[in-house]
C-alpha cells in the first residue's frame, strides 16, 4: 500500500485530498501549520504532522518512508509579509528538497491553469519557477493545472449579494472552474498514472455572463450586470503596480489577468456552480447583510 504525504491539507484543496486519500484506504500523512485546525475537520489520516514548510529546519525528515508527496502549498491572499516567493516557491522546494534526499517515488503539485502564459504575474512567476524545478529535480512527477476553484468564484456570489456583478468587456470569456472534491479525485488519481501534466475543469463551460447570472439568482437578485470597458481593467493594472504594495497587489494582478481571458480546460467531476452558490448562500447569508 503505497504511503503518500500531503502538503498543505487545511486548505480548500488539501482538505478535499486527505479526505480522498483516505476514502481510497492509502496510508496517509499531513503536514500542516496547525494540526488543531485539522482535527476539527475529523478526517482520519495515519499522521499529523506540525511543520511551517517556509522554515526548512520543521521539514527535516518528513518524507521518510513516504512514496508520493502531493503539494497544494501556496497562498491566494499574502499574510505575516510572506511573498509568493516565499510560499508557492521556496516552500515547495524545501519540500521537493526533502523529498529527494528520502528517495520519494512520486511529486505531485497543483499549479494552475494557463500558469506558464501568466508568468508576468506575481503567483504564476511563483508556482511556474517551481515547476521548473520539479521538471529538473530527477523525480517522477506531475503537474496539476486546474482551472478556478469553486472557492474563487465566491467573488462573483459576493457582488450579487449587493445587487449588482461587474464585469469587464463584454462578458464572454469563458470558465469552467471545478470544485475541490471533483479536483482532489484527480490529484489522487495522478498517484499511478505516467502523465506528467494533467488540465482539467469542471463539468460546466460558462461566459463570466452566465456566472454572473448565477450568482444573482443564488443571492435572490434581479439580474443586473454592469460591464466595464476593458480599457478601465488596463489602466486599474497600470495604476494598481504603480500604488500598491506587492502583497495587495499580487491577487488583484492575477484576478484581472484571468478575467481577460478564456480559461477552459478539459471538462471532468459532477458538480454544478449554482449548487455551490446556493449552499454558500444558505450557510453564509448572516455575514452578507
Amino acid at each position: 500500500m503505497k504511503r503518500v504525504l500531503s502538503a498543505g491539507a487545511t486548505g480548500y484543496l488539501g482538505r478535499y485530498i486527505a479526505k480522498e486519500l483516505c476514502a481510497q484506504n492509502y496510508l496517509t500523512k499531513v503536514l500542516v501549520r496547525n494540526p488543531a485546525k485539522f482535527k476539527s475537520l475529523n478526517i482520519q489520516v495515519n499522521e499529523i504532522t506540525d511543520v511551517e514548510v517556509t522554515n526548512k529546519s520543521t521539514l527535516r525528515n518528513c518524507c521518510e518512508n513516504v512514496d508520493v508527496v502531493i503539494s497544494t502549498i501556496g497562498i491566494t491572499k499574502q499574510k505575516d509579509g510572506l511573498t509568493y516567493m516565499d510560499v508557492d516557491y521556496q516552500a515547495n522546494l524545501n519540500l521537493l528538497e526533502e523529498a529527494q534526499k528520502s528517495a520519494v517515488k512520486k511529486f505531485i503539485y497543483v499549479s494552475v491553469l494557463n500558469g506558464d502564459k501568466l508568468k508576468h504575474t506575481k503567483i504564476c512567476e511563483a508556482k511556474e519557477k517551481f515547476v521548473d524545478q520539479l521538471k529538473k529535480s530527477g523525480l517522477n512527477y506531475c503537474i496539476i493545472r486546474p482551472n478556478g476553484f469553486f472557492s474563487d468564484m465566491s467573488e462573483f456570489l459576493k457582488m450579487a449579494n449587493k445587487g449588482k456583478v461587474y464585469l469587464f468587456g463584454d462578458g464572454n470569456q469563458k470558465s469552467n472552474p471545478i470544485h475541490g472534491e471533483d479536483l482532489a479525485k484527480i490529484c489522487v488519481y495522478a498517484i499511478d498514472i505516467s502523465e506528467n501534466e494533467i488540465k482539467v475543469g469542471g463539468p460546466e463551460v460558462l461566459t463570466h455572463n452566465q456566472i454572473a447570472e448565477i450568482a444573482l439568482d443564488a443571492a435572490g437578485k434581479n439580474h443586473k450586470v454592469v460591464h466595464v470597458p476593458d480599457w478601465i481593467r488596463r489602466l486599474l493594472l497600470k495604476i494598481g503596480k504603480l500604488t500598491m504594495n506587492s502583497k495587495n497587489f499580487g491577487p488583484v494582478d492575477f484576478f484581472m489577468n484571468v478575467m481577460a481571458i478564456d480559461m477552459v480546460a478539459p471538462k471532468y467531476g459532477t458538480h454544478k456552480l449554482k449548487n455551490y452558490f446556493r449552499a454558500r448562500i444558505k450557510i453564509n447569508r448572516p455575514l452578507f447583510n
